[in-house]
């Protein structure tokens, strides 16, 4: 039997058995409820199946309509009530407020489901467990024939364990367009994550325009060569990829007339990101890069930079010599009226200013030699250059907070002090004395959130990676809850994020590859309740979840 044609059984298997009545395992659902009781019986979907929304809840019935009727071909319709007697209820109606913003119940019967939620954030959520509750072939974007699609009678409670359940993607590295990015985001509400944070400018490339500075556009978001170059210049990178070439098949719309790769999101492509996420109820946190990785953006503006030298954007990996200069005024006028714009596009709470890597080296051959940045610490009472950082931070915090937003940024913005009301995203340490000081924090430790590592021990049969090692099952044994961390202090751990960097992924299936299935895990951690963690019953039904992503498209990692 063919291998493909033996997983794709075995699946079916799975999910037959997890569905019987009668069976103990449960629907195979990524991530698993907080509460879910199995019962007799199945609802059958059909063409004549209504669908009823409650007051407020018609954009999720839409929603939920949509998409069932992609690969079912049904018109189901949708009509507004309080009440059903038979079909699909989405309502907020005598919702539990208790259940929080993001959490739902879902009863099916064999006439009738009712998703109710305090808040339509929940119904979308408890929409899509329903699709999950569906056999795979829901997902596929067109229509398919001779299935039967009945959902197994459940009764299901649920809530995320965390409000904060993200991912980030650097498209500073390789460029992701429109579609790319909205496909990712589709992805991730399957498994009910809620935060993309877009990496969006470092020393490669600078992928927002920003109108007062074109040539951040002309300029910056271009690169002449990367640590990968275009498959048909490099036969190394097709063997790397083993039997997916086209992996590394670079569209020809990256580069521009010059040869140079890249690109940019136009205010408009923004906008339409932004909107496409909040109707999947995924917020957006923007990154603009500062003190450090500022590369690209002095390769068009190197008046705002410290040191002598041309800069460039063709960088490939490592920490750089590129950062912005505090000592200049100009230099906060640059950045002010860079994030104004940016404040502008992105409605949401978080703006991320990176804060990462600019460190002792970097430090001694850009900060220390400058007679602005000199002078400016001895006016200030500063002794050493981690205090600069720190005073460059705090100062533009004060400009975020001005606009009734959020700092968030790496671990490194705590040098110096963290300014008030920060946030950190703590990748290699200092989550911990944060909370402690009253600060909230979003944990992202590389040694269990890095995507870019390797997924197995066998690199000849992995495409080229930075390195390390981050298996599937090490993401699955992530707790965000520091184990050190007193019981009155937890609340202040958001939640977590898994990061791919893409220096070594430069396309769409390549970055899919990296991501799933250890996203999927880094969902279930968000998620679940933390007693639930069974290595054993998540492979399970990662099966079937496999089976909804090759349904969908995804080239995830088997």
């Amino acid at each position: 039997m063919e291998p493909m044609k033996s997983c794709f059984i075995a699946a079916q298997v799975v999910f037959l058995l997890a569905t019987m009545p009668g069976i103990a395992e449960s629907p195979a659902l990524i991530p698993r409820p907080q509460k879910m009781e199995a019962r007799d019986g199945f609802f059958a979907l059909l063409p004549g199946t209504k669908i009823t929304a409650g007051p407020g809840s018609r954009a999720t019935a839409i929603f939920l309509a949509r998409r069932l009727k992609t690969s079912t071909g049904y018109p189901l319709t949708v009509d507004g009530g309080a009440s059903a007697n038979a079909g699909i209820l989405l309502t907020t109606n005598s919702a539990d407020a208790a259940l929080g913003a993001e959490g739902y119940t879902l009863a099916a019967a064999t006439n009738l489901i009712v998703i109710r939620a305090p808040t339509q954030a929940g119904l979308f959520y408890g929409a899509q467990t329903l699709l999950q509750l569906l056999p795979p072939e829901i997902f596929s974007p067109s229509v398919v024939t001779n299935v039967d699609w009945n959902i197994p009678c459940v009764r299901i409670r649920d809530w995320p364990r965390f409000k904060w359940r993200g991912l980030m993607l650097d498209v500073s590295r390789h460029f992701f367009d429109k579609a790319e990015v909205e496909q990712i985001l589709d992805e991730m509400a399957l498994h009910k994550l809620n935060v993309f944070h877009w990496h969006l400018t470092d020393d490669q490339g600078w992928r927002i325009e920003i109108k007062k500075y074109p040539r951040l556009a002309r300029i910056s978001a271009w690169r002449a060569s990367s640590a990968i170059q275009p498959p048909r210049e490099s036969l190394k990178v097709a063997e790397a990829l083993n039997a997916h070439p086209a992996w590394a098949a670079v569209a020809s719309s990256k580069f521009n007339a010059r040869k140079q790769y890249g690109g940019f999101y136009t205010p408009r492509d923004i906008r339409e990101i932004v909107a496409y996420a909040a109707a999947r109820h995924i917020a957006i946190v923007p990154e603009i890069e500062m003190p450090g990785h500022a590369v690209a953006a002095l390769a068009a503006y190197p008046q705002f930079g410290c040191g002598k030298g041309k800069y460039t954007t063709n960088v490939r990996a490592g920490i750089n010599g590129g950062v912005f200069d505090p000592g200049n005024p100009a230099t906060f006028e640059f950045l002010d009226d860079v994030l104004s714009e940016v404040f502008r596009l992105f409605p949401g709470q978080y703006v991320h200013v990176g804060g990462d890597e600019v460190n002792a080296q970097v430090q001694a051959a850009t900060w220390a030699k400058a007679p602005d940045c000199l002078a400016l610490m001895r006016r200030e009472g500063m002794t050493n250059v981690d205090q600069l950082q720190g005073w460059f931070t705090k100062r533009i915090a004060k400009f975020v907070r001005a606009h009734h937003k959020t700092l968030i940024g790496w671990t490194e913005i705590g040098r110096g002090g963290l300014p008030a009301n920060a946030v950190i995203m703590d990748w290699k340490g200092g989550g911990l004395a944060a909370a402690r000081a009253g600060h909230d924090v979003v944990m992202s430790p590389a040694a269990y959130c890095y995507l870019d590592h390797y997924q197995s021990t066998n690199h000849v049969m992995e495409p080229h990676a930075i390195g390390g090692y981050l298996p599937l099952k090490k993401v699955c044994q992530f707790d965000p809850i520091p184990a050190r961390l007193e019981p009155e202090y937890q609340s202040h751990i958001l939640g977590a994020q898994c990061n791919l960097w893409t220096e070594y992924v430069a396309t769409l299936p390549h970055a899919e590859y990296m991501i799933w299935p250890r996203e999927c895990a880094l969902a279930e951690v968000t998620w679940s309740p933390e007693n639930s963690r069974d290595w054993t019953n998540f492979s399970q039904r990662l099966r079937m979840d496999e089976q909804r992503l090759r349904e969908m498209g995804v080239n995830y990692h088997r």
